[in-house]
């Protein structure tokens, strides 16, 4: 063989190789396809419409879901409601499954993405006004 075919070989057999590589991992910057969980467990619609905004990542609509005076509390501890999911919105934190709906749909359980702190199994636990705005909001570790 001449050194001319030797050369070509070689470089086809590496360009073929890269091009195998790339379809087998593909560029998160082109890959338009996206993940939807399905909300249609959640048979509160209060919590629903409050649960697809964090989905959306919507900060404006999760709040109008919420009283003015809305309590917080995370694993049992008072915290500013205002304060934490504005962190949380900021790290696009959401629900990545939801296992179980209970309470008559104002109580969740699932994995949930909490940005700087990983993924993990969380409750949220939803207390609703006659008016059917939340008046308070407790998540945590689920065991």
């Amino acid at each position: 063989m001449s050194k001319n075919v030797v050369i070509f070989i070689y470089l086809l057999t590496i360009s073929l190789s890269s091009q195998a590589q790339n379809t087998k991992q593909p560029n998160s910057k082109t890959n338009t396809t996206k993940q939807t969980m399905d909300l249609t467990i959640l048979t509160n619609p209060t919590v629903k419409n409050a649960i697809e905004a964090l989905q959306a990542n919507d900060r404006k609509a999760w709040y109008s879901y919420f009283t003015s005076d809305a309590t917080f509390s995370d694993d049992g501890n008072s915290m500013n409601f205002k304060s934490f999911f504005d962190n949380a919105f900021a790290h696009k934190e959401k629900f990545l499954t939801l296992d179980k709906v209970e309470n008559d749909g104002k109580q969740l359980s699932g994995s949930f993405y909490a940005g700087q702190w990983g993924t993990f199994k969380v409750y949220f636990k939803f207390m609703i006004t006659p008016e059917g705005k939340i008046s308070h909001l407790d998540i945590g570790q689920a065991n």
